[in-house]
């Protein structure tokens, strides 16, 4: 096992206007399992292919362990890899494709028998050793690509989407299932995702890209209640925060009417940058729906659209006027009430529970001080 630290790394392919990969400055601990997530294009898979030896740095360096790997090939570098595809082979039987590695690597063969024994024990794969791709499901088939990774314990695992393929069920089980897999090993993993709830429920820490650039990392936790800038507090959360570019005001900021006190510190922040707006992000789960005839308690007037029932909570996507323009505004509501389309609400929001970003850079603003 070994850390990863990827220094400056930069990849800019032929004939792109930025990099791919744009200076990224990140320490990945021995025996973490890291997270790298973002949109189609961010990134996050160049930066894997980078680490693995299968793409060029075209300026600095990425080390494991105290070994500068930047220029080494992939077979020196102590991986394995799990892709999208599994890539396995038709022909061989699961034992055979999980032992392949060794055997190109001239393993004796009882260390090939041993190593894929214990593997299958760890993936529950005994009963299908002398079974071909072809007569497994998805999710065996994620697992025999799991345990080809696992046979040759290399220093550091790297996961390419290899749950993308499965179906919903299975992609909720099988990740419960790696995750608990990686803390058996104790192996250092990288694992990049799409999926930003994968991100949250499995990884150590998660690094949060966008257009080749780092935004954040840090604990799920940490990711998700102090978003660094506007696009990781839209992008982490399922549904995505609520995103509102709204005026100061000399009490505040006007929500639809609904006016909410800004602590003196973002106030001082936003004046400082000479900025008169600010955006304002709210989770859907930080509103609460309020009686309409109650005229003593403020609200953001709102029209349901679509109703998201999962039973155990209901989302109302909802049509709101801010300002002169409609806005699109997502309500978390308990999943045993019932909601219509056209419905007309009233929703409430804690004033120190919504995220302030600078409408000129995006970052977070601070807010640390009561609110005025």
């Amino acid at each position: 096992m070994a850390s990863v630290t990827f220094d400056k790394a930069t990849r800019l392919f032929p004939k792109m206007s930025h990099p791919a990969v744009d200076a990224l400055d990140l320490e990945i601990a021995d025996g973490e399992f890291m997270v790298l997530v973002g949109p189609s294009g961010c990134g996050k898979s160049t930066t894997l292919r980078m680490l693995a030896g299968l793409e060029d740095v075209d300026s600095g360096t990425i080390r494991i362990g105290d070994r500068d790997v930047t220029h080494l090939p992939p077979k020196e570098r102590d991986i394995a890899m799990v892709f999208q595809n599994y890539a396995l082979y038709p022909h061989m039987t699961t034992a055979d494709n999980m032992g392949f590695a060794l055997k190109i690597a001239k393993v004796h063969k009882d260390d090939v028998r041993r190593r894929v024994a214990e593997a299958a024990g760890i993936l529950g794969l005994d009963d299908y050793l002398g079974r071909k791709p072809k007569s497994l499901s998805g999710g065996q088939r994620q697992r025999v690509a799991m345990g080809r990774a696992i046979v040759r314990e290399p220093q550091v695992f790297l996961m390419d989407e290899p749950l993308s393929n499965l179906d919903a069920k299975l992609r909720v089980q099988t990740r419960t299932q790696i995750a608990s897999l990686q803390r058996r090993l104790g192996t250092t993993t990288v694992y990049v995702t799409h999926d930003q709830v994968e991100a949250l429920t499995m990884g150590d820490r998660v690094a949060v890209m966008k257009d080749g650039v780092l935004q954040q990392v840090g604990t799920p936790r940490e990711v998700f209640q102090r978003p660094a800038n506007a696009f990781v507090g839209g992008f982490i959360g399922s549904p995505a925060m609520n995103l509102f570019r709204l005026p100061l005001t000399a009490n505040g900021i006007d929500l639809g009417g609904l006016v909410l006190p800004l602590p003196r510190s973002a106030l001082r922040a936003a004046d400082e940058e000479g900025s008169t707006e600010v955006v304002l992000g709210v989770r859907p789960e930080q509103f609460a729906i309020v009686s309409r005839e109650d005229s003593e308690t403020p609200g953001l007037d709102v029209v349901v659209d679509a109703v998201e029932d999962t039973g155990a909570v209901t989302y109302l996507h909802t049509t709101a006027k801010v300002g002169t323009e409609a806005a699109e505004v997502v309500v978390r509501a308990p999943g045993r009430q019932s909601y219509d389309k056209g419905e007309e609400l009233r929703v409430a929001v804690d004033p120190t529970a919504v995220h302030l970003f600078s409408a000129k850079t995006d970052l977070r603003l601070p807010t640390e001080e009561a609110a005025t």
